[in-house]
């Protein structure tokens, strides 16, 4: 898909994504009392993939299936699994901006997975601000925001907490290895085989965690895939259309989404250690965007 630099598009694709897919997690968690997040994982993905297919129908293009890197997008599905597995767990036990706030340190767990996997150099502007980002973490774990449901039994609340920061790491990996993917496969190949793959993984673990929801379940479970695979499309169609580095901004936007739908829907009024871990975690991802800008620039004119 050519990138067709209108940023004000690329803007208003990110912010519908934003919104659907915080939306998303807000039924996810709605749901999550009655259905597991296994079964609720199978059906993000497999709903999400009549959407991409009516897509490829639409333009006459089922060249999106094609691949030649296939062990490639295995691998990226399968950390893509984990990282949702992480994030849909913890939105079980966790308030919807707390977990917002915790999905954010995917910037952070890149800059320090670029060492070893890319060979690049970080410098003390990216350790502070990777620094910043980890104190804004405890902020929210030492708040009474991040264990609102901290008198479940087992700590469960905590071990969620866990989970949000763990699926950071998982999707990280993701982006590094969406990376490699991108030099060779386009945005749509890369998101319907994730779909499908993706699919497949959780349809192996559906067996050992089904629960027969009522009819009004299944309408939300089909729902959250349907909107899950829209917010897809709207992110891929962001990034055809202006540079990550101009977009990111605009993704914090879900904080707002987050406790604005969490403080509605489910009476979670965000704390204040929420807020301020929040802001800590946002300002670290803003200021590694940044250096990554004036990183770009350099190599420009170098």
């Amino acid at each position: 898909m050519p990138l067709r630099h209108d940023i004000r598009r690329g803007a208003l694709m990110m912010l519908g994504a934003t919104a659907l897919f915080t939306a998303m997690s807000a039924v996810i968690k709605g749901v999550s009392d009655n259905i597991h997040f296994i079964e609720i994982m199978f059906f993000r993905s497999a709903f999400a993939l009549p959407v991409m297919l009516a897509i490829a129908a639409r333009r006459h293009d089922w060249s999106m299936l094609r691949t030649k890197r296939l062990n490639a997008h295995v691998v990226r599905a399968f950390t893509g699994t984990m990282a949702q597995g992480c994030s849909f767990f913890a939105l079980t036990v966790l308030s919807l901006a707390d977990q917002t706030a915790l999905s954010y340190t995917t910037p952070l767990f890149v800059t320090i997975l670029s060492i070893p996997f890319l060979g690049e150099k970080v410098g003390i502007h990216r350790w502070s601000a990777v620094l910043i980002g980890f104190a804004g973490i405890l902020v929210i774990a030492l708040g009474d925001g991040a264990f609102q449901g901290g008198a479940l039994p087992g700590g469960i609340a905590a071990i969620g907490m866990a989970a949000a920061v763990i699926q950071g790491v998982w999707s990280a990996i993701t982006t590094l290895l969406v990376r490699s993917l991108s030099a060779t496969e386009s945005s749509a190949t890369i998101v319907l085989w994730q779909s499908l793959l993706m699919t497949a993984f959780t349809l192996v673990a559906l067996p050992f965690f089904w629960t027969t929801p009522t009819f009004a379940e299944f309408v939300l479970l089909v729902l959250i895939g349907l909107v899950g695979g829209v917010a897809q499309v709207l992110l891929t169609e962001a990034y055809a259309s202006a540079q990550v580095s101009a977009l990111g901004p605009y993704s914090y936007t879900s904080i707002l989404w987050s406790v604005a739908l969490g403080w509605i829907v489910f009476g979670d009024s965000p704390t204040w250690s929420t807020l301020a871990g929040a802001a800590l975690i946002v300002s670290s991802g803003l200021y590694i965007l940044h250096r990554e800008l004036q990183r770009a620039a350099a190599r420009r004119k170098n």
